[in-house]
């Protein structure tokens, strides 16, 4: 008794009958271990840590009786190894971590008279096990006859058991059982499934099982852009079966899924896609299997689209705009890898504010295509990352159903030198051409170099003359065709107070007959 052994000792005198090793450190039982000791009748290896038990670890034990392995770590057991005890009459395995009993199992135990099983990890088992079992294939042999038969003692409580469709027929050999084979706890429980989980087996009546069947009420759908929308597939199979949807052959992720039991033998798998852009149409496939097999249905979703992808240089709504909604659009933050975006929308006296939907266009100032976003009611920013180095931007925000109007948009260029502005902690400058044109963002809303105060902000528009003089003819032209002939990172014609950073002189624009500051590929917004 709490021994250090670690294995069976090889010195045991050959007419021992009993042994006990309890509460030691046993970790196996190897081939022979037992082989100088014939005469053992009793063997107790109680509570010791053994995990594994060789197929031929009970060779040379004719006369066992008596094999007592409680409390140990034992997940399975070669039950073939008990050929070579065929006197065995008490066999004790609870208390260990057994989650499977194979059919042939009790084949080698005809002399059986007490088994226990209890406190093991057994969830499902066939009663094919106990069928097949010598004590109860004569028990059902000696029924209406004299012929006396030894009691059985069986011992299968606190397992974790799972009374679906594979548990039927053991269910059903528990409640018939009767002597000589006698239950030491009649009262088994279900664990899972959950509607009958601490339900007694006499409680419960189970059905067969079922290959998985799935289904759904409409398996073509038609949806706006922008709506939150839910597919739904209905299976029926038993037992209960493992579901998941795929899109494009991917999984779709398991957050956006729930399943739930319907009833026994149904269950209800849902599939969330919050405001469904063009993208997300195609067809949608719930797959359920069971050990019978799977199956599958597709859904397939359209997306409608409220505008077309490129806006017309006007600006012109191809939707209806509602009267005196309007978006007022600012850049709120500049961070190391991009630009927050802030808006907040003027609604019509009829229109809710806070159930308002809005569509980003976000993408290159030249590009005949945007990316488009769609941001759901209650959100007001939004972050643009991931931008590429001196390259132009126009970032607009729109009502959902209308196009963008002007002073909606901003346009923007980035630094040519990413380095630098990595150290400076300024990824995105704000490089405004001149300062008469910075009319893509609404009013107030200005931008000035580098050198100049924040006090420029206030006087910028009033101190700066027009264009130079140098190309009247081309300046004559609408202010977004100007725009877009000025070059990324251009400073011609912007404000900037005259005698330098310290100087308190009015702002005055550009002298082109002065010595040109050294270059500087940016601007700060504000």
């Amino acid at each position: 008794m709490s021994a250090l052994l670690r294995r069976i000792p090889a010195n045991i005198p050959k007419d021992i009958r009993k042994i006990r090793i309890e509460n030691s450190h046993l970790t196996e039982l190897p081939r022979g271990s037992f082989e100088n000791v014939s005469a053992l009748e009793y063997l107790w290896l109680n509570f010791n840590n053994i995990t594994v038990m060789h197929i031929k670890s009970l060779e040379y034990l004719p006369a066992l009786k008596e094999l007592r392995l409680q409390g140990n770590k034992l997940s399975s057991v070669p039950w073939t190894a008990f050929q070579d005890t065929p006197a065995l009459k008490i066999l004790d395995l609870k208390h260990n971590r057994l989650d499977v009993l194979p059919e042939h199992a009790l084949r080698y135990l005809p002399n059986l008279t007490y088994l226990d099983l209890s406190s093991n990890q057994l969830t499902i088992i066939s009663r094919d096990v106990f069928y097949s079992w010598p004590v109860y294939q004569r028990s059902q042999r000696a029924e209406g006859q004299i012929e006396a038969i030894s009691n059985a003692v069986l011992a299968l409580h606190d397992n974790p058991w799972i009374c679906d469709c594979r548990l039927r027929g053991f269910v059903q050999f528990i409640k018939s059982v009767g002597p000589p084979i006698i239950l030491m706890n009649s009262y088994l429980t279900c664990s899972s499934p959950k509607f009958r989980a601490g339900k007694f087996f006499h409680e419960v009546e189970l059905n067969s099982c079922m290959k998985p069947l799935t289904s759904a009420l409409d398996t073509n759908l038609t949806v706006p852009v922008g709506l939150n929308i839910t597919l739904t597939c209905f299976v029926q199979a038993s037992p209960s079966p493992a579901v998941w949807w795929t899109y494009a052959l991917k999984l779709l992720r398991a957050f956006n899924v729930s399943t739930e039991p319907i009833n026994e033998e149904t269950v209800r798998s849902e599939l969330l896609i919050p405001a469904a852009r063009p993208a997300d149409a195609g067809n949608y496939t719930c797959t359920a299997a069971n050990f019978l097999g799977n199956t599958s249905v597709a859904i397939t979703l359209h997306v409608g689209v409220p505008w077309a992808s490129t806006t017309p240089p006007d600006w012109a709504p191809i939707a209806p705009a509602e009267p005196g909604t309007h978006v007022e659009v600012r850049i709120a933050k500049q961070t190391v890898y991009g630009i927050t975006l802030e808006w907040f929308a003027v609604a019509a006296a009829a229109a809710e504010p806070g159930e308002t939907w809005y569509t980003l266009l976000v993408g290159r100032y030249d590009a005949a295509q945007k990316d488009t976003i769609y941001i759901g009611p209650g959100v007001n920013t939004y972050s643009v990352t991931d931008l590429l180095p001196a390259t132009k931007y126009e970032v607009c925000v729109a009502v959902r159903n209308q196009a963008p109007r002007k002073g909606q948009c901003v346009v923007f260029v980035t630094g040519s030198d990413i380095s630098q502005l990595e150290q400076r902690e300024k990824l995105i400058h704000i490089v405004v051409i001149v300062c008469a044109m910075v009319l893509a963002v609404p009013a107030g809303m200005y931008a000035c170099t580098a050198e100049a105060r924040p006090g420029c902000l206030a006087r910028c528009p009033g101190a700066c003359p027009r264009r130079r003089r140098r190309g009247q003819a081309q300046a004559a032209g609408s202010k977004e065709s100007t725009l877009d002939s000025l070059p990324a990172g251009s400073e011609d014609g912007l404000c900037r107070p005259e005698g330098g950073r310290g100087a308190r002189q009015p702002l005055a624009c550009e002298d082109p007959s002065k010595p040109r500051l050294p270059h500087r590929n940016s601007a700060d917004l504000y």
